[in-house]
């Protein structure tokens, strides 16, 4: 039965397993279990301790005692060994081998030795012997938990130590970075577990091993310099790039950025003040290698993109004024030549417009790594943008070298190139420059080597040419052509002529082309051939078709008020107006604006512009139509187009070319070029003009051949406005007019 004390004390069951459990844990107030069979003793024992601090539980037997160690913690058991059903000793075993945390003072009244042995034995903390002195008994508890406070403390911090260990060990070898130490020698004394997961090799491998067996052959030198310095106070930290060898070879190495820091280690290899330096046994090294391979292998890429063209892989711009600055230094000092090539593939253009962007990348390549296997070593080709590259030829033994090396350009791009089965022809037009005839800085010989090539391609591109002082007053020319005709449009020197086309049976004008001339200030009249190729190479082709559009329609407000609004005008259209993307909107804008019909404009195209984008002029033509504007082809049988555009495009009228109809010398011959145009513009149903009929015999020949409109010299030379109104008066209009612009 339980003691009547055991009300007034609380507490909760504990596992026995719990190492080292106390109820100082928690609550820093020791529990105590009294145990004694005669209740005077046990109610003393009781009093003397109460009020001390203590939890008291008592127990008048070894089963009440099993009972309350079962469920309880214990600090401190004071135990009787004589009991009525289970003996002291039986509850120590039951203590010990239930691991039960819990210090034991023995009380007993029995004067034999074996009793105390048995119990000492047992783990006993204190045997005590009945009666014991007041003051006895309380020091002995008061030993006992103070020696159970420092044991639990020691063991707090052993605990703690050991954790701590644990998590730096952690820490260390959970690093991105390979952790290491080494001796005075160089050697490894620590090496985290980063240096097997980032170069292969264990920390058994590495310690006692010189730090030179990872160190790259080309950096040895730099290492043995940072590692064997010593440095103390704020100098004693370092930092250095050093490429580590990785298990597996060289070409495996990685790159590591590493933070040194010298040590100072006593004999015991304790770590001292560095103001005690010269007290010490050897220095050490602690160093924290971080991996950057990566972001050297990043900006490595981003450095070589930076100099390099990503299409061909050849040096660009930048890294090409680099190399050919050296190659001038270098020139200069041998006192020997260089030349400067500048190359622009010709009919590149029409290969990327009618094959599309990704095969004119493909002939790109293909061209730089037929150009690049026709130097030198030494010599460096470089893409300068589009289909336009640049060669430094250093350390020429004469000019001859560099006409060598452009001849065997022109050669190996004569050969076909072959895209997906598109067999493919390209040239080139190249212009040259020596150092130091033709310039010696950088940007002089490019700039003149580019004019050297726009010389050839003047000339029918397909060549080289060397650059010569002349040129420069040609270049000047083209410069000061560029800027005048800027200012043509501004100052309103621009102005369209029409030539009259005429019915061969009636004499009658039914149509007209519009022609371009440019009233220049100082030469005089200028013909449309003379600026407009020009215009086309430059970007001025744009805004110069936006002034024809308007110019046309206040003209032919003029002319139709005489009451010939049913005379057709036919305009050409450059091929890089019908690229604009807002060229309809444009025309049918004017139209609307100027009150024009659609019906009396006739837009003519030539051949080319059938094959530059297909697809794209079917769908803006096909606008012009459904508009009420219709088109008209020039030059027809002269271009590169097939009888198939003929269905595919919107085609109304058929133009034949003058230098068919100059063929023509006598009225009785046979023109079998002419028939065959004559024949498919009647097979089509289309209209048929003839272009520069400059003779009678011409005139009856093509009318006894079944084309009755005419257009040329024998019946009118292109006039202006007013000259042509005049002759619109003189006779009735018939029911067409044509313009055109040249």
């Amino acid at each position: 039965m339980m003691n009547p004390h055991n009300a007034m004390l609380p507490g909760e069951p504990v596992p026995a397993s719990a190492p080292f459990a106390t109820s100082l844990d928690v609550d820093n107030q020791p529990r105590l279990l009294l145990v004694d069979d005669e209740p005077r003793l046990l109610s003393s024992l009781y009093e003397l301790l109460k009020g001390r601090g203590y939890q008291l539980t008592t127990a008048s037997s070894g089963s009440e005692a099993l009972a309350h160690l079962s469920r309880l913690r214990f600090d401190l058991v004071l135990l009787d060994l004589r009991l009525p059903d289970i003996g002291g000793h039986e509850i120590m075993d039951f203590i010990n081998e239930r691991g039960i945390n819990a210090d034991v003072i023995v009380m007993s009244g029995e004067v034999g030795i074996d009793a105390a042995i048995g119990a000492l034995k047992r783990g006993a903390y204190d045997y005590l012997r009945k009666p014991y002195a007041r003051e006895e008994l309380l020091n002995t508890v008061s030993n006992a938990l103070k020696g159970r406070r420092l044991a639990l403390e020691n063991q707090r911090m052993a605990n703690q130590l050991e954790n701590s260990e644990k998590m730096y060990r952690y820490l260390v070898d959970s690093s991105p970075d390979i952790i290491y130490t080494l001796n005075h020698e160089g050697r490894f004394t620590f090496v985290n577990d980063r240096a097997y997961q980032l170069l292969g090799y264990s920390r058994d491998e590495l310690l006692g091993q010189h730090y030179s067996i990872l160190v790259h052959e080309e950096d040895l030198e730099r290492a043995r310099y940072v590692f064997n310095e010593r440095r103390v106070d704020e100098r004693a930290s370092r930092n250095v790039e050093l490429r580590l060898k990785c298990r597996g070879g060289n070409s495996q190495d990685r790159t590591f950025n590493t933070t040194l820091m010298t040590i100072s280690l006593n004999a015991i290899g304790m770590h001292v003040p560095d103001q005690e330096v010269r007290k010490l046994e050897f220095f050490g090294t602690y160093g924290v290698a971080r991996d950057i391979t990566d972001r050297k292998r990043a900006e490595e890429v981003i450095s070589y993109q930076a100099y390099h063209d990503i299409l061909t892989d050849l040096p660009n711009r930048i890294l090409f004024k680099d190399r050919l600055g050296l190659a001038v230094i270098q020139a200069k000092r041998k006192q020997t030549e260089l030349a400067v090539m500048f190359i622009d593939l010709d009919r590149f253009k029409l290969v990327n417009d009618t094959l599309g962007h990704v095969k004119g990348d493909e002939l790109l390549q293909l061209a730089a790594t037929r150009l690049k296997a026709c130097l030198r070593k030494g010599d460096t080709l470089a893409r300068q943008g589009g289909d336009e590259f640049t060669i430094v030829l250093p350390e020429l033994r004469d000019r001859d070298d560099a006409r060598v090396i452009a001849d065997k350009f022109l050669e190996t791009l004569q050969e076909p190139f072959d895209l997906d089965g598109h067999e493919v022809h390209i040239s080139a037009s190249i212009g040259i420059a020596i150092y130091p005839t033709d310039g010696e800085s950088i940007d002089e010989l490019l700039r003149h080597a580019d004019i050297a090539m726009y010389q050839v391609k003047a000339q029918g591109k397909n060549g080289h040419s060397f650059y010569h002082t002349s040129m420069l007053d040609v270049s000047h020319q083209k410069i000061a052509l560029e800027q005048a005709l800027r200012r043509a449009l501004e100052q309103d020197e621009l102005e369209m002529y029409y030539q009259p086309q005429i019915d061969a049976l009636t004499g009658r004008i039914v149509g007209a082309e519009a022609l371009m001339r440019w009233n220049h200030p100082t030469r005089g009249l200028l013909s449309a051939g003379e600026f407009l190729p020009f215009a086309e190479e430059n970007g001025l082709m744009l805004p110069i078709s936006d002034w024809m559009i308007g110019a046309l329609c206040r003209d032919m407000l003029q002319w139709n008020a005489t009451g010939t609004d049913h005379v057709r005008l036919s305009l050409n259209l450059s091929p890089q107006y019908l690229d604009r993307g807002d060229f309809f909107e444009k025309m049918r804008n004017a139209l609307v604006r100027y009150g024009i019909a659609p019906s009396q404009i006739e837009v003519e195209i030539t051949e080319n512009i059938c094959i530059r984008n297909p697809q794209y002029a079917i769908e803006q033509l096909n606008k012009l139509c459904q508009l009420g504007v219709s088109v008209a082809i020039d030059d027809f049988g002269t271009g590169y187009s097939s009888l198939s555009y003929l269905h595919r495009f919107p085609i109304h009228t058929v133009k034949i070319d003058q230098s068919f109809v100059k063929e023509i010398h006598e009225e009785g011959g046979h023109y079998p070029v002419i028939l065959a145009i004559i024949s498919i513009a009647r097979g089509l149903g289309l209209n048929l003009i003839a272009e520069g009929v400059e003779t009678e015999e011409q005139a009856r020949y093509l009318r006894s051949n079944g084309c009755m409109t005419m257009q040329g010299y024998l019946y009118y030379r292109p006039i202006p406005l007013p000259e042509f109104i005049k002759s619109l008066r003189t006779q009735p209009t018939l029911f067409g007019l044509r313009a055109i612009q040249a």
